[in-house]
């Protein structure tokens, strides 16, 4: 099973891409993150023409999530309750072999500039998530979370970390909460099977980062320590970062065996 994480910068405008992408990947179950567009507005039907199922969970202009799945999901949107009413989060309970798992997909507020209310808003975002995966783990201990997180987790997630100490990506006390939800029996994905440095997901549009490779990663996979054996591989897709007009994040892919 092929499932990819994507943050779109704004779905409308790649549809495309994100169609080419399904194809080119053979993927299963697409999450999609900051899709920019109401739930009215979001193309159900360039999907459903290529035989996928969508699910969208938006807001005018900012923010947004789905879910791209090739068979018919169970979707929740409103489990999670964000603190201000955004729409940054989107489950589905998905059926593989065996077993069942909650795939979870979150668009975690960025939280710049430091010192203000953006920067508050993240923490209680992160506080709050902690919480509502505390409940699900009750309900069942299998259970994936991808998405843009907006959290640097390490010095090897990024090129010149000196320059991030101030920077809400890269916060002690951010970092400290993503390992929180990490210690609550999650593994990062990706780095079970790639410990190189220098391995990002987004490249900002200005300075050259992408032909520079200043980027960082940013969009993670954390996977519960019961789904570890059902992992065959988790790969950055970076050849979407040349397509015209690309998003600034590249989709990051889980193999499920």
């Amino acid at each position: 099973m092929n499932i990819a994480s994507w943050n779109i910068n704004s779905v409308r405008i790649r549809v495309d891409q994100v169609k080419d992408y399904l194809k080119k990947k053979k993927i299963d179950i697409l999450v999609l993150q900051e899709i920019k567009t109401e739930d009215k507005n979001f193309p159900h039907e360039d999907f459903k023409k290529i035989g996928y199922h969508s699910y969208s969970f938006g807001q005018k202009s900012y923010n947004g999530v789905a879910i791209i799945s090739k068979e018919e999901l169970k979707v929740t949107t409103s489990e999670f309750k964000d603190p201000l009413g955004q729409s940054r989060c989107i489950a589905a309970e998905v059926s593989h072999n065996d077993k069942k798992f909650l795939l979870v997909s979150i668009y975690l507020p960025n939280g710049n500039p430091i010192n203000t209310e953006k920067y508050d808003y993240k923490k209680k975002w992160m506080d709050v998530f902690e919480k509502y995966i505390v409940g699900k783990f009750k309900k069942n201990k299998n259970i994936i979370i991808a998405g843009d997180f907006n959290v640097i987790p390490s010095e090897e997630d990024v090129g010149n970390p000196g320059d991030w100490i101030n920077d809400a990506l890269f916060k002690l006390e951010i970092r400290k909460k993503f390992r929180s939800l990490l210690n609550l029996g999650f593994k990062d994905g990706f780095r079970l099977f790639n410990k190189e440095p220098k391995e990002y997901t987004f490249w900002d549009y200005q300075q050259g980062s992408w032909q520079r490779n200043k980027g960082l990663r940013i969009d993670h996979y954390l996977v519960s320590d019961s789904m570890i054996q059902d992992l065959k591989t988790i790969e950055i897709d970076k050849f979407t970062r040349d397509n015209e007009r690309p998003s600034d994040h590249v989709p990051i892919r889980c193999v499920l065996t």
